[in-house]
């Protein structure tokens, strides 16, 4: 009798069958062709006699490093007569290795590049470029100081006027910690190497919270650019510094720094996206100056200690002087301050700075942006020049929190920056002297425009839609009066798009889709309303150019977090692919959102749970009366809060949602209030405007009561709906425990439930391999359920 061998099982990878398997492979390799499209992060311009150079810094993911690739693209800005502007490209990019920092010095023949070390690296490098070679090299000791600061936040870089110093801000040297040996504890240094002993782990430091781990406190350093010598600046132990820049200098040798200052020798609540933070601009003298030119050891102390310029408001940041040094202009968030809530709308502010270059704490501070109020007296208390109730198309408010290290026309005055109106990105002047804020990008696109950089009185910017790829444009001011300016707008043919095939694959396949801003009226207005929370919110609607059948494709319901943020009609490499994979996508801004003004932000808190889960459904509802939603097709997919609405909206309305995804969401703020990073979020969320009296890291039973109410956990009993769960299990922001509780709370319950955990992402869970595998599984997953 012959043997009989059985045939091996076929075995597929952890959490796959056959069909899904074959979604993976087919869905993977058109999601790698989105993927790889370039990201242009920012731009610099340099004058020439041949006209001008502009080097664009580009990303690009590199998937099987999980790592951002990052590049420099150069271009030779050539000027004719009308409308005879060209871009002539470098022929290849340059690379930039991980974790360098680009900083151009103001006459643009300098630049300097910070190479901060990786893991197992030699020490923090500085290189001053010059036109053909690297002039200058210096590598700091870690026991001067850790890594520059690059966050985008604390990160400050600057270069002073003559161009032979730069202050910049890094992490503090490692503190000392306490060793032992095999008798005990030793006295005095030690080395790291020294052998028969260990290093014990000294008092827990608090650090800023998500993003924030294992960062040392940030200090401002100044290095002569000559000789390479560092000089810590002094008299900053008590503050958080940042953003830090170079005052005009004097006639004499008295040299100030101006820079952001929070306080921290009290609780460090998290300040990733936290705008909330109480902070100030603060002057003190540069470390350099000659001992002669010190009259006594009190006045070099006095002198030491940083000037506070701002005592009369709550919050300054991203200062920036005028090209003829007589002011400061300056960023508040002091609405976040007042409300409580994380990101309100910020305004701007002027101060005269004194002739004679000695920073003064008493200044008047001049709002530059005027107030547009509204007959409410509900927020009275903000004292600020905020848009509280916008007209219908006119300016909103301001919604940035930056500008560009040079942001300024050559009248000295008008500044250039981007800012968000309702669901878009535009392009502003802001004239400081006047307060006039004029659009001058098209006022009749819904695309969104991003500024790069200035060529004198020219706009480098980035224009894109959810259905087009970034394209650089050039606008060269054309109006320029009292009453507004403007700018007409040239399209600029990039490598960038031009020479790569997956770009062109990618806009081929999006050639079929379109997308609109849809209004949408607010249900149910009661008496109590604010204006401004009584205007229609908006959303934005992507879809096939046409019907099949006169069918509607599946509808994905994507929803932000915040809740204080926005939606943006920009390109995104991920939504692009789902919805290339045949779906429509509903991007709803509810009430809450950023872009349309404080009184529709500031109606949200106290009311989450309820007013932004009506919002998304009568969004929702909206487009299946006007046929562009089939209702038994329809899935919903939102991150932190956008995920704490994914989890309300199955619970509250189990039959709606074929099947829902959601990335690190609130799901239990009970159990978020005693492990977040921003356990305050909790009571200004769910207690409105009282939450800021009532927070305390021991929150009561009653308040614990209330949290409870407000979360989606509230709903699971009733919850059918088939989830997707994607976590980060470094997230500080909404700790990963909030959703496992939710998970296994579904599972035993016998609902559908997928989690995928990625060990090494924290709340944005953004690391090239981990982002690409959360938006396959979110595809596979809709398919699955959404046929």
């Amino acid at each position: 009798m012959e043997n009989a061998e059985a045939s091996p099982l076929k075995r597929f990878p952890l959490g796959l069958d056959e069909t899904s398997e074959e979604e993976y492979s087919s869905q993977s390799a058109l999601l790698q062709d989105f993927a790889s499209i370039p990201t242009i992060d920012k731009a610099w311009t340099f004058t020439s006699t041949s006209g001008s150079q502009c080097m664009f810094s580009v990303s690009q993911p590199n998937l099987l490093a999980n790592k951002n690739r990052r590049y420099v693209v150069s271009s030779h800005i050539s000027k004719g007569s009308a409308n005879g502007l060209s871009f002539q490209w470098a022929a290849f990019p340059i690379e930039m290795p991980s974790g360098s920092i680009m900083v151009p010095s103001p006459s643009g023949s300098k630049l300097l590049v910070v190479r901060n070390p990786e893991k197992d690296s030699p020490p923090t490098k500085f290189e001053i470029w010059g036109p053909s070679q690297v002039e200058k090299e210096f590598h700091i000791s870690a026991s001067v100081h850790g890594s520059v600061y690059s966050d985008g936040w604390f990160e400050g870089i600057s270069w002073n006027d003559d161009e032979t110093f730069v202050a910049y801000v890094a992490e503090e040297p490692a503190p000392l910690k306490p060793v032992f040996t095999n008798s005990g504890y030793k006295k005095g240094n030690s080395s790291d190497k020294e052998c028969g002993s260990w290093k014990g782990q000294g008092d827990w430091e608090e650090d800023w919270g998500e993003t924030y781990p294992g960062k040392r406190e940030p200090a401002i350093f100044v290095i002569n650019v000559n000789s390479g010598e560092v000089y810590p600046v002094e008299g900053t132990k008590k503050l958080t510094v940042g953003q830090v820049v170079w005052a005009p200098a004097s006639g004499s040798l008295q040299h100030y720094l101006v820079f952001v200052g929070w306080p921290s020798d009290t609780r460090k609540l998290g300040i990733k996206y936290c705008y909330n933070r109480p902070c100030a601009l603060y002057a003190v003298r540069a470390p350099f100056s000659k001992p002669e030119d010190r009259q006594s050891e009190s006045n070099a102390v006095e002198e030491a200690s940083p000037v506070k310029l701002t005592q009369r408001i709550s919050s300054a940041f991203a200062p920036r002087f005028s090209p003829d040094r007589k002011g400061l202009v300056f960023l508040s968030a002091k609405s976040s301050v007042d409300s409580f809530v994380h990101s309100a709308t910020q305004s701007l502010h002027r101060i005269d700075w004194s002739i004679d270059g000695k920073p003064t704490p008493d200044a008047d501070i001049v709002d530059v942006v005027r107030a547009i109020l509204c007959s409410s007296d509900l927020y009275q208390h903000f004292e600020v020049p905020v848009v509280m109730c916008p007209e219908d198309g006119c300016f909103p408010g301001l919604y940035t929190v930056t500008f560009l290290s040079k942001p300024w026309l050559s009248d000295g005055y008008t500044m250039i920056l981007s800012s968000v109106w309702g669901s878009t990105e535009v392009i502003l002047s802001v004239n400081v002297l006047s307060g006039k804020v004029s659009r001058i990008s098209p006022g009749n696109s819904s695309f969104s425009w991003s500024l790069l950089a200035l060529d004198g009185d020219s706009i480098i910017a980035v224009c894109s839609s959810p259905c087009n790829v970034p394209e650089i444009k050039y606008g060269s001011i054309v109006g320029k009066s009292s009453a507004e300016t403007s700018a007409s707008w040239l399209d600029i043919s990039s490598p960038i798009r031009r020479c790569s095939e997956k770009v062109q694959l990618v806009t081929s396949l999006l050639s079929s889709r379109q997308s609109s801003i849809i209004k949408i009226p607010v249900r149910d207005i009661s008496e109590n309303l604010t204006a401004g929370a009584s205007k229609p919110y908006e959303a934005i609607f992507v879809s096939s150019k046409c019907k099949s059948h006169n069918l509607c494709d599946p509808l994905i319901v994507v929803l932000h977090g915040g809740p204080h943020f926005i939606s943006l009609s920009s390109f995104s490499k991920s939504l692009a692919f789902l919805s290339a994979i045949g779906y429509s996508l509903l991007i709803v801004n509810y009430r809450g959102s950023s872009g349309f003004g404080e009184e529709a932000l500031q109606s949200l808190p106290g009311k989450i749970g309820s007013q932004d889960v009506n919002d998304v459904l009568a969004a929702i509802d909206h487009v299946i009366d006007m046929g562009l939603a089939d209702p038994s097709k329809i899935t919903v997919l939102g991150g932190s809060h956008g995920g704490f609405l994914t989890t309300h909206l199955i619970g509250q309305a189990p039959d709606k949602f074929a099947a829902a995804a959601t990335r690190n969401p609130v799901c239990s703020i009970p159990l978020m209030v005693g492990t977040s990073d921003i356990p305050d979020w909790c009571y200004a969320e769910t207690f409105g405007r009282l939450g800021k009296s009532m927070f305390t890291e021991a929150p009561s039973s009653e308040h614990l009561a209330v949290f409870h109410s407000k979360s989606p956990i509230s709903h699971i009993s009733k919850v059918k709906t088939p989830i997707l769960f994607l976590l980060g299990a470094k997230d500080l922001r909404v700790p990963i425990c909030t959703s496992l509780q939710y998970a296994r709370a579904l599972k035993e319950k016998g609902t559908e439930v997928k989690v995928l955990v990625f060990p090494e992402d924290n709340h944005a869970i953004d690391r090239p391999q981990s982002d690409f595998e959360s938006f396959l599984n979110i595809g596979v997953w809709f398919k699955k359920h959404c046929k």
